[in-house]
């Protein structure tokens, strides 16, 4: 595994633009599980919208946990306290949960793309 930083060098992404990457990341992975079943295209986007929430980040998250590296949970701590408070609805801790998940899914597509596949073929197989 590549390295975590334990402070990103100048230019570097932080942990607010890593979460923003990680959101892509996930979803364009979410859409990948499911472009090829047959469904109307408003099912399977419903079934995205479902997979991509908070709360079912969070829970994404809560299942990676025992896999996570130190300097992993590092990166999920930074980008859960760089969360916010999050949606005025939401509930804001698994707004901050779903934050450093995102964190980490997009700083290991830069960097470490083989622990991402790793850890998505994990959340896969254990559909959290």
């Amino acid at each position: 595994m590549t390295a975590l930083p334990t402070q990103l060098p100048s230019g570097e992404l932080g942990p607010v633009q890593l979460a923003w990457l990680g959101d892509a990341v996930w979803e364009l992975h979410q859409r990948l599980q499911r472009c090829r079943r047959p469904a109307r295209s408003q099912t399977l986007h419903q079934e995205v919208v479902q997979a991509v929430r908070a709360d079912a980040q969070a829970r994404a998250l809560e299942c990676l946990d025992s896999l996570l590296h130190e300097a992993e949970r590092d990166l999920v701590r930074r980008g859960r306290n760089r969360a916010g408070r999050g949606p005025r609805r939401g509930d804001a801790a698994a707004y901050g949960q779903a934050t450093g998940f995102e964190a980490l899914l997009g700083w290991l597509f830069l960097h470490d793309p083989p622990r991402l596949a790793e850890l998505l073929d994990h959340l896969k197989e254990n559909d959290p």
